[in-house]
Order: C-alpha cells, then sequence, then structure tokens
C-alpha cells in the first residue's frame, strides 16, 4: 500500500520530511569543517514537497556562497594558532509561513487601515473615517473577510439607513455598536441624509479597495452596492442684511472679531481660525494680505485654498488688537464657533433654516456678485476651483490669477451693511 498522499516516496536533494515538516542538511567540505562546522542544517518551514523544492534551490545557492566566502578567507587568513579559526558570519534564508488569501477579519484590517490614514487625514476627516468602519467593525469585526457576501453589504446598508442624524452628536452614544444605535433611533423624526449615508458607504469600500491593493483578498463584492435613497440638497442660507446687523450689533466678545473677518473676505471658520500673526503681510499701497496656507494648526481643504486676501480696511482696528505673534485667534477651534454662532443665533431669534456660520462666507460671494465681479475673479478670492469663461476657457489651466490690485479693489468695494457699529 503506497504511503498517504506519496510524501514519502518524493525525494529532494539534501533534505527530509520530519514531522510533517521538510527539513534540509548539506555537509560542508571536509576542510572547511573546522571553519563552518559539520554541515549547513535548516528548516524549509513547509511540508509541501512543491514548495520545499523551490526552496531547496534558494539554499543551496546560500550553501555556495558560504562555502565560497569560507575559501577566500581561509587563503587569505595569516598562519594562525591552531586553537583560533577564521570566523565566517552569513545570513540564512528567511521563509515565511504560507498564508491563506483572506483569513484577516474585518476588526483587524479596519485597525491597520486607520492606524495608516491617522498619518494622512485631518483630525476632522479621520474621526469621520473612525466612525464610519467602527459601524462596521461594530457588525461585521469577528468575520473573515473572505467569508462576506454581497448581502452582509446589503444588511450593512439597511441599518445606516435607520439612524437618527443625532446618535453622532451625544457623548452618551460613544462606543454604541450600529444596531444599540439603531435600536436608540427607533421612533426619531427623521434619519441620516442620504449624503452621509453615502460618506459612510464610501468609506468603507475605502476599506475594502485597500485591502484589495494590500493583497488581504482577491477582490471584494460591495464596490456595485450603492445608497438608493434620493440625495436632497440642502443649501446654506444666505445672511440677509439685517441679520448682518444684528449679529455685529449683538457684539459677541468671541464672535465679532472673526464674524468680520469672514464676512468682509470669505473667508472658511477653519482657515480664519487658523490664521498665524506672521500670515498678515504688507504690500505698501496696496494695503495689508492674508496669506491662508497650511501651517502646523489646520490643513486646507483643496489646493485652490490656498491664496491671498486683501485684508478689508474695516479689520485694521479689530487685527491689532489681535495677538502680535502665533496664532490670531489662540481660543478659537470650528467646533467652538460653530457651538457659540448657534447659541449667538437662537439668542437673536434667527431660526431660518439653514442660517450656518458659513453663511457669511455665501453673503461676501454675493456682495462680490452684486458689484459685478466676474465669477473666476470671485472664485480666486474664496478660494474655489477656478470656473470658466462663456468660451469654456478654464482659468487655472491658462491664467496666472488675477493681481494684487484687482483683488484690493473688489474687497474695497464690499460694505457691511449700514447700521453696523464702526
Amino acid at each position: 500500500m503506497p504511503p498517504e498522499g506519496g510524501r514519502m516516496s518524493t525525494k529532494i536533494k539534501y533534505a527530509y520530511l520530519k514531522q510533517q515538516t521538510w527539513l534540509y542538511r548539506r555537509s560542508y567540505p571536509k576542510h572547511l569543517q573546522p571553519v563552518l562546522g559539520q554541515a549547513l542544517k535548516q528548516s524549509l518551514k513547509t511540508g509541501d514537497a512543491r514548495v520545499a523544492k523551490a526552496r531547496v534551490n534558494d539554499v543551496n545557492a546560500n550553501f555556495a556562497k558560504i562555502v565560497s566566502e569560507a575559501e577566500a578567507q581561509v587563503n587569505s587568513a595569516t598562519p594562525q594558532p591552531t586553537n583560533q579559526g577564521v570566523v565566517i558570519r552569513v545570513a540564512a534564508p528567511v521563509f515565511q509561513r504560507a498564508r491563506m488569501l483572506g483569513q484577516t477579519t474585518v476588526s483587524e484590517l479596519a485597525r491597520l487601515y486607520l492606524h495608516k490614514r491617522s498619518q494622512e487625514l485631518s483630525p476632522g476627516t479621520f474621526k469621520s473615517v473612525r466612525f464610519s468602519l467602527g459601524l462596521l467593525v461594530s457588525v461585521l469585526g469577528h468575520r473573515k473577510i473572505s467569508s462576506l457576501v454581497r448581502t452582509d453589504g446589503q444588511a450593512f446598508l439597511n441599518l445606516i439607513a435607520k439612524l437618527s442624524p443625532n446618535v453622532g452628536k451625544s457623548a452618551a452614544t460613544k462606543g454604541m455598536s450600529l444596531k444599540q444605535l439603531v435600536a436608540l433611533s427607533t421612533g426619531a423624526d427623521k434619519t441620516i441624509a442620504p449624503q452621509t449615508q453615502k460618506r459612510i458607504w464610501k468609506q468603507v469600500c475605502q476599506l475594502f479597495d485597500w485591502s484589495v491593493s494590500e493583497g488581504h483578498i482577491g477582490e471584494h463584492c460591495f464596490g456595485a452596492l450603492r445608497v438608493t435613497a434620493k440625495v436632497i440638497v440642502q443649501s446654506y442660507a444666505v445672511l440677509t442684511d439685517g441679520e448682518v446687523v444684528d449679529l455685529l450689533v449683538a457684539e459677541d466678545p468671541v464672535l465679532t472679531p472673526i464674524l468680520s473677518l469672514c464676512l468682509l473676505s470669505g473667508l472658511r471658520s477653519g482657515e480664519a481660525c487658523g490664521l498665524l500673526a506672521e500670515d498678515l503681510t504688507s504690500k505698501g499701497n496696496l494695503g495689508v494680505f492674508v496669506r491662508v496656507r497650511p501651517n502646523r494648526l489646520r490643513g486646507l481643504k483643496s489646493k485652490a485654498a490656498e491664496r491671498e486676501v486683501p485684508l478689508h480696511d474695516q479689520m485694521l482696528p479689530i487685527i491689532q488688537a489681535l495677538p502680535s505673534e502665533g496664532p490670531l485667534f489662540p481660543d478659537l477651534s470650528v467646533d467652538r464657533i460653530t457651538k457659540r454662532f448657534t447659541i449667538l443665533r437662537r439668542h437673536l431669534d434667527l431660526t431660518r433654516p439653514g442660517l450656518v456660520f458659513h453663511s457669511t462666507r455665501k453673503w461676501f460671494i454675493t456682495q462680490c456678485e452684486r458689484t459685478g465681479v466676474p465669477e473666476h475673479f470671485t472664485a480666486s478670492l474664496v478660494g474655489h476651483q477656478s470656473a470658466r469663461s462663456e468660451n469654456k476657457l478654464t482659468y487655472g489651466l491658462y491664467s496666472a490669477g488675477i493681481s494684487d490690485a484687482q483683488k484690493r479693489d473688489i474687497i474695497d468695494q464690499v460694505r457691511l451693511p449700514v447700521g453696523v457699529p464702526v
């Protein structure tokens, strides 16, 4: 009766099978044995004869290299006492154990992916990715990636569609699983917007795309799944002149300086609170300019967001009262600005839907439009991707941009509404 699987009949020169593992043994030439020892012994770390046979070729090549180096050193060595020998240091080949594709769990892949992304993303964006993958891990984290099927992805999409928009805003929900959050959302007036569902699903799919690129799995079946809910665009409201007056007349000690800056320059809240004193530069008769660029406090939304904006003359007294070095608004963050604006808005009974701090930027753009500023001029001031002209000319590709003098002319045309205290 032949041996099971025919293993015992397999012959591999210099190798033999012991306890389901192939071992390599080859004797060194006798004249080198005082230097190298009697033989080279090494485990091939496999029980598969075909793999062992391939690895023997590598070890044989290493054996020949060891013998060659030993011969050279012995021949060049000066006579030494018999109790001393030539020391040969060589590195043995390292073999990795074979690993079946797709055996890593979803939670382990998410951990590796988040560690990588934490070094690439801004804190706010990373927080969003971490939340999305936390939802995934809470329901599928124990599963091996190769075991996931299309129905698993569809079930995940069905669950996130039931979430209330408030579940991510409460500290009490931190650490809850997706199913617990869904149970908590039962009976809520509304669920998260389709845009949010799409963002969560996109970030989940990016994890699986990365897993494919890293060789953890050959392909995944989630790419074809889509959020079916219809996207409803809910644009931010534009501040009216009356609302601008109410906000500035309130003279909130925390918000008024940065509120004025954003109204008169179109800066985003993150760009404004990340400004440093050294970002203010004087350009002679053109006045002071603000350089918007990445720094140690924050990054930028896009490459187009890096720009120079003239500082409005009405901002000069406010700027002079701010720190002369380091951050201009050291106590402010986007989160604090947003929450403080909400409190101020409620205090003033400005309850119109869509009214947020970002509405200051929309007010500035509206003023530019009403004074006849071309769209691509405004785009260069507010850091938007360059607009196209009527004949489809892409300014970002063919234009060096508007001059500092043109920027100054545009800013000088913007005026705060009548009723705002000087």
